[in-house]
């Protein structure tokens, strides 16, 4: 009785400092992980900030994907977008996870939040959310140089093939998106919402926290059901 105590206690502990949790029910058990906030990189943000830590993801995800409890990840997204590189690694590792995995865009999927959300094996999106797609930019000084253009273009491109290759979109199509003019106030860009995000193909279907969770009971049933190689 005190070791399922303990347990429950850490599993709050866990819930309340990163916003994940595994949850245990009749059809598996499913991590619960939100990526909330800015994606904190390499620099901390200040205090007053929501973010979501790149340290504290990379190992979390690497722990899902060896965990034989875990027979699930959700994954529910509301994020502003953030750093590139920290933003990249944790989709590349979604990506290549072999534990089901279904993403839930919640409130908005932005900038980088984008490849995060087209991480998983099936993403949905909320009717109300927003996914804002813009080119790669940086704030504060910048070096005037070639170089530093071309450093952008193969940054923007790497964004590109990802979502791409994630999704059912075309890189012409994401890149038209990327490159629009007169959509934002004071930026390049578009922004989607929800059953525009589906019907360009860059997320799978409209959806609720219902349905999420249904989908990926069916792919968790659906692995158990396949036959051993």
């Amino acid at each position: 009785m005190e070791d399922t105590c303990a347990a429950r206690e850490d599993s709050l502990d866990q819930t309340l400092e990163l916003g994940s949790g595994l949850v245990s029910t009749r059809h598996g058990n499913i991590y619960i992980l939100t990526i909330i906030g800015q994606i904190e990189g390499h620099q901390v943000l200040p205090e007053t900030v929501k973010t979501t830590k790149y340290e504290h993801l990379m190992p979390l995800l690497a722990q899902i994907e060896e965990n034989e409890g875990v027979d699930g990840l959700l994954l529910l997204l509301n994020t502003v977008g953030g750093d590139i590189e920290a933003g990249l690694a944790i989709a590349e590792l979604i990506s290549g996870m072999k534990t089901p995995s279904v993403s839930l865009v919640l409130g908005g999927g932005h900038s980088i939040g984008v490849p995060l959300a087209v991480a998983a094996r099936t993403c949905m999106i909320a009717p109300t959310a927003g996914m804002t797609i813009h080119p790669v930019r940086m704030s504060g000084t910048v070096v005037g140089a070639p170089a530093t253009f071309q450093y952008f273009n193969r940054i923007q491109s790497q964004i590109t093939d990802f979502v791409a290759a994630n999704s059912h979109i075309s890189k012409k199509r994401f890149t038209e998106f990327m490159m629009a003019t007169g959509e934002l106030a004071t930026d390049v860009g578009t922004v989607l919402y929800g059953k525009q995000a589906v019907d360009c193909g860059l997320i799978d279907r409209l959806g609720s926290l219902s349905e999420a969770l249904e989908t990926l009971h069916a792919m968790i049933r659906a692995g158990r059901e396949a036959p051993a190689r």
